[in-house]
């Protein structure tokens, strides 16, 4: 009978990515995130059974052996996550140390099982191909089916009527294309906000803006309270609700919303009016680049999908060095980028969505590393408070730095937006269990009070009223500097959950400032 080939190696080495890909897929960048770590895992495989069959002397028992590292490589995060709500004696068993020695033990046995065993493992092997094939076969069929999911959907896509605004003859009103910057400062609360949850005065931050000639909008409210339903409302200048009709209120695939981000009225409007687009990334799917921009400034190596292989494998032993360290980078390089954006010649759109001071918390107040909080987004690490208010009190050094160096910089004083997407959630996340599914008055006033700062030069300061929504912030720029049309919307806000992002309940009256 014909000897087994060892394929399951192999195979296992691909699957543990595909498998992540498949699921996270609505959450990913694109196919090319997964190249180099699906050619690392199987380069390294290949060299890892090779020096094994050379000491074993047996294909078939190097393959096991690498198998059963594999797994336990791959499942090391997995099971830790776990592992952490398991406690004895108030020891929490999810630590590094406890893992480690038990993976050691796990890997020790099965090499002594694999060693000592004399006889062939044919059956074994092809078992464990048979396994790895199908495993494989799933995953390929899950990203399979997402595309085309996500084809038809985009084939429907509905912008709803598409707005055809006038230029007249006193577009600009200054007779000068000035410089656009519209950063996105992920979660930055409002001042009503800091004062009644977090016990924080962010005056001496807000006077610093109001020194420099900005114009605060101390009501302003996001018109979503979720990051890429917000972000893409405020790019193409409206309502989002065409969505629910598309995708179905209890759909939950992002796709359609990433797409409306990437190809968005605001950037067709500059580029149409001879601006070079400047895009910068965030290190997350929906912002980490566009195509459609002229430049693309990514401040470092690191992607989302990276960063999940390493919080979900035995590279999480590194996390803080791996990821943390990429993250600060990011936020630290897009900060300083920025301030030298304006030596690059003609009238430029430049987009930062920058993902402070929202967690996970890089920066105490001084800049430096922080211990003893954990690498997550979303959940309870919202409800560490003094590591949210440190890490904010560091990006406003950092944003008055970048605003400092754009002014001075500048030929002709630029237009400069300084925009939350959503506020704070530390109420919410005081329930995980119910507080997105059913949240209560005050949980939604504070996710929805955002920070909305604008530099409008030749403004007396009334252009932005005290309490515009995110959405109506390029009207009133492209009406006021291009002497466009467009029409202010109704401020109004919705509240949706991540599970139904698309199920949107109108919340205006609860959230709006008395």
């Amino acid at each position: 009978m014909k000897k087994p080939l060892v394929l399951h190696p192999f195979l296992f080495a691909i699957f543990p990515i595909l498998f992540l890909f498949a699921h996270n897929r609505a959450e990913l960048l694109s196919y090319s995130e997964i190249s180099v770590p699906l050619i690392i895992s199987l380069v390294a495989t290949v060299l890892m059974f090779l020096l094994a069959t050379v000491v074993l002397k047996d294909s078939k028992k190097a393959g096991i052996i690498i198998s059963v590292l594999l797994v336990l490589f791959f499942s090391y995060g997995h099971l830790r996550t776990n592992a952490s709500e398991w406690k004895i004696g108030g020891i929490s068993f999810g630590g590094h140390a406890y893992q480690l020695v038990l993976w050691a033990l796990l890997f020790a046995l099965a090499v002594f099982f694999v060693v000592r065993r004399g006889k062939a493992f044919d059956n074994l092997t092809k078992i464990l191909n048979v396994i790895a094939v199908s495993l494989v076969a799933i995953s390929l069929v899950n990203i399979g089916s997402y595309e085309l999911q996500v084809g038809g959907t985009q084939a429907n896509l509905k912008k709803g009527t598409e707005e055809k605004p006038t230029i007249t003859k006193e577009a600009g009103k200054t007779d000068v294309k000035r410089d656009v910057y519209f950063i996105v400062l992920d979660g930055y609360a409002s001042s009503d906000t800091l004062k009644k949850n977090y016990n924080y005065d962010n005056n001496e931050f807000t006077d610093y803006l109001k020194d420099k000639g900005f114009t605060i909008a101390s009501k302003s409210r996001s018109n979503y309270a979720i990051t890429y339903l917000s972000i893409a409302s405020t790019l193409n200048m409206g309502y989002i609700q065409d969505l629910a009709d598309i995708e179905g209120a209890t759909s939950n695939d992002r796709e359609i919303s990433y797409q409306l981000v990437r190809d968005n009225k605001v950037l067709s409007f500059f580029k149409a009016n001879g601006y070079k687009t400047i895009h910068f990334s965030s290190g997350w799917r929906e912002t980490e680049q566009n195509e459609n921009a002229d430049l693309n400034f990514n401040c470092s190596r690191g992607s989302d999908f990276q960063t999940l292989m390493i919080k979900t494998t035995m590279l999480s032993c590194f996390e803080n060095n791996l990821v943390k360290g990429d993250s600060r980078k990011r936020v630290l390089g897009t900060f300083d980028k920025l301030g030298q954006v304006p030596e690059i010649e003609g009238p430029k759109f430049v987009f930062a969505h920058i993902l402070v001071p929202h967690p996970p918390y890089l920066f105490d107040e001084k800049g430096d590393p922080v211990s003893g909080t954990e690498m997550e987004m979303c959940g309870r690490v919202w409800l560490q408070k003094p590591y949210y208010i440190n890490q904010m009190k560091y990006v406003n050094q950092q944003v008055e730095k970048m605003v400092d160096e754009i002014l001075s910089k500048s030929k002709v004083p630029p237009i400069i937006i300084l925009q939350a997407d959503h506020g704070s959630a530390s109420m919410i996340s005081q329930n995980n269990s119910s507080g997105w599914k059913d949240p209560s008055d005050e949980m939604l006033v504070e996710r929805m009070r955002v920070l909305n700062a604008c530099y409008l030069p030749s403004n007396d300061g009334s252009l932005l009223y005290d309490s515009v929504t995110t959405g109506n912030t390029f009207r009133l720029i492209f009406n006021y500097y291009f002497g466009t049309d467009y029409e202010l919307l109704d401020d109004q806000s919705y509240f949706s959950s991540y599970e139904h992002p698309y199920k949107f309940k109108n919340i205006t009256d609860i959230v709006r400032y008395d």
